[in-house]
């Protein structure tokens, strides 16, 4: 049973918070990560605009299906709830069906994020058999027109099929997921219209600044009406939809949403990546996050028990500048990854705070803003630069098609070569991962970030 770890891991001189509320108990850090986000590779079909990984190209160094399958065996022996399997593409690695079965038979549920590329029929029916795997498909318009403009032409229509075949296979609840942003804040009943129709059930994430998404964050994060606006459509219906810690920020309007109002890097969630480093959240790919490597000694457990970086994140929390506000006890100053990725510090307010103190500390912001340390993006852009900022009916951004011949390299720019739909996936046993962890742990609903393929 996954348990606060010891006292001893803060130091001496820092006081021990009370441990009464669940979210206090979370802070101090857990013996194992409740949500684990595992990105299998940064293979992937399309380019979206805010990916938080920049991913397009396969990483050669990638893990192999036997250190995947180590990683496992330990994530089983620290009795990890689920992993949060993305990319990248997941579905796209050779190997990925058997990583799925194989987590499955080892007590580790799955969730995989999937912008349903190969969600066939057959797939879908075989999905719809287990008990221990959910699907998130990523959609980030209504209409293809917005959709269509973030993830690259054609995404809409293959993201509605897969639904469109998961509903035919009888597979009730997966998950439809949502990057919120300044074109689909409008269209936030047409997302959950759409999650009805199919059976599913509608996640808002945030953007973050992160990946290539610090590259139109200017153009597609939202304005400040927006915010409001979506924390009063939050609240309204916000017993039907999953945000996992997206939105505490929001908090500030006026009262804590549902979800982990507490950023969880490297106390209840984490990230491996697909070369097996681990950081402390899957939003903030960059150095200064790396706790270290699941190749290392000791593994996964290790890095996650007794990293430095860890360690630190664990300790009682000044909260800086933002304690002294009368909604910081709900807000926790925001998200880390949004901070250091438009150059605030991490004890400062977040860039989007509802109060305008984002907005201020932006202002005096000075020297280089950091960037993410790793870029696997296609070597050719695939959204035109004659672009404008605001715009829903640009034309369309190409993207590489399936083609049918094997890839003459591992990180051939298109990882869909050779695709094989009649023989993608071996039978899953079981779905155990209900969107909450937390079964039997804490308060029911409660639901960790998770990230959008």
């Amino acid at each position: 049973m996954t348990a606060v770890l010891e006292p001893a891991n803060l130091t001496p001189a820092a006081p021990i918070p009370s441990p009464g509320r669940l979210v206090d108990k979370f802070a101090l850090g857990l013996d194992a990560p409740i949500c684990l986000t595992w990105e299998l590779t940064y293979a992937c079909n399309l380019a979206c605009v805010h990916c938080l990984s920049s991913s397009g190209r396969r990483d050669p160094r990638e893990l192999t299906t036997a250190e995947a399958e180590a990683v496992i065996d330990e994530l089983e022996r620290m009795q990890v709830f689920y992993v949060n399997i993305g990319g990248g593409e997941p579905t796209v690695r050779p190997d990925f069906w058997h990583l799925v079965d194989y987590a499955t038979e080892h007590h580790v549920g799955v969730k995989f994020s999937t912008n349903g590329v190969r969600i066939t029929p057959e797939v879908a029916q075989r999905l719809a058999g287990s008990d221990y795997v959910d699907v998130q498909i990523s959609l980030d318009g209504a209409t293809a027109e917005v959709n269509d403009y973030v993830r690259g032409a054609g995404s809409y229509d293959t993201a509605m099929r897969a639904m469109q075949n998961m509903a035919d296979a009888g597979f009730t609840g997966f998950k439809l997921s949502v990057v919120v942003t300044r074109q689909n804040v409008g269209q936030l009943d047409e997302f959950k219209a759409i999650a009805d129709r199919y059976g599913a059930q509608l996640r808002l994430t945030r953007l973050r600044p992160s990946g290539r998404g610090a590259d139109v964050w200017d153009e597609l994060h939202l304005l400040a009406p927006q915010q409001k606006q979506l924390y009063d459509w939050l609240v309204a219906n916000g017993d039907q939809v999953l945000t996992g810690d997206s939105f505490f920020h929001l908090a500030a309007f006026g009262g804590a949403l549902p979800g982990l109002n507490l950023c969880g890097a490297g106390r209840v969630v984490c990230l491996i990546d697909p070369v097996g480093d681990v950081y402390a959240c899957p939003f903030a790919i960059h150095d200064e996050f790396l706790a270290g490597n699941v190749r290392d000694e000791g593994g996964f457990k290790q890095v996650w028990q007794k990293s430095e970086l860890f360690q630190e994140l664990r300790q009682p929390q000044s909260g800086g500048a933002c304690s002294s506000c009368q909604f910081f006890d709900s807000c926790r100053g925001g998200c880390m990854a949004a901070k250091f990725f438009t150059g605030l510090p991490l004890d400062g307010p977040d860039p989007e705070c509802v109060r305008g103190f984002g907005e201020a500390a932006l202002d005096a912001v000075q020297g280089e803003i950091p960037k993410p340390s790793l870029d696997h993006s296609h070597k050719n852009p695939l959204r035109s630069q004659k672009n404008k900022p605001v715009a829903l009916a640009l034309g369309m951004r190409p993207v590489a098609g399936v083609v049918s011949a094997p890839p003459a390299r591992g990180c051939d720019e298109n990882p869909l070569a050779g695709f094989d739909p009649s023989a993608a996936v071996a039978r899953p046993p079981s779905r155990g991962c209900d969107e909450s962890p937390l079964s039997g742990f804490g308060p029911a609903g409660l639901e960790t970030g998770a990230r959008p393929a």
